[in-house]
């Protein structure tokens, strides 16, 4: 397998794949949003995906893996309300989804190998990742090990928003020249367009345009 002057974004159509989707298309002249449809309740990030590729002019496939559903015990695949609270048993809130990084990136890392791409790109944080444990920088630097092993390929997994909150990732998209593309992302966890405003993930996102003194497109 050769490196490529091409490169996948694992891409939910939100805020942060967004950002992750404009940054991979100022750096390689080919880019792929590979989009999992995992079992989440809101079938509204998909169209949000399809949107915002269609927008950017990439190439965009989605992918099934509806085990996630079977598996439950969230509250993005399954039935349970969204809480602000955490579990007292894990220490984690009832969003997440155990696992769902590790497979939707070994998905996009499966797509890139059948195509000679080696540049995966991933919107994980561990600023602001509400304590979920796969969006850690050594959960990324684990799974790259073991998919280089795994499928004997050069992958390289980029995380540009590793270390930023969501005021920086506002501003990124905003001096990349995309901030329009955000007018079409999906953030909320209730599914609801426009956001309800009230989710923790649609709290997180008015702070960080708050905190960067940008309107969000998305409601402005």
């Amino acid at each position: 397998m050769q490196s490529s002057n091409a490169a996948v974004v694992v891409f939910s159509g939100g805020q942060d794949s967004t950002t992750c989707l404009a940054w991979a298309c100022a750096r390689w002249p080919r880019v792929v949003a590979v989009t999992v449809n995992y079992g989440q309740r809101h079938q509204i990030e998909l169209t949000a995906a399809r949107e915002v590729a269609k927008l950017a002019g990439v190439e965009q496939v989605t992918l099934p893996c509806d085990s996630f559903r079977a598996l439950g015990g969230n509250a993005l695949t399954g039935s349970e309300a969204v809480a602000d609270s955490v579990r007292a048993e894990t220490g984690l809130p009832n969003t997440f989804v155990p696992g769902r990084n590790l497979i939707l990136i070994t998905l996009a890392a499966a797509f890139a190998w059948q195509r000679g791409i080696t540049e995966i790109v991933t919107g994980v944080c561990e600023t602001d990742y509400s304590g979920y444990p796969d969006c850690r920088e050594s959960t990324m630097t684990a799974l790259q090990a073991a998919l280089r092993a795994g499928m004997d390929a050069p992958f390289t997994i980029h995380t540009p928003l590793m270390h930023l909150g969501k005021a920086d990732t506002v501003r990124m998209i905003r001096d990349l020249g995309k901030l329009d593309w955000l007018a079409h992302s999906h953030t909320c966890y209730r599914g609801e367009r426009p956001p309800c405003g009230t989710c923790p993930a649609c709290r997180l996102r008015a702070k960080g345009f708050a905190e960067a003194g940008i309107p969000d497109p998305l409601i402005a």
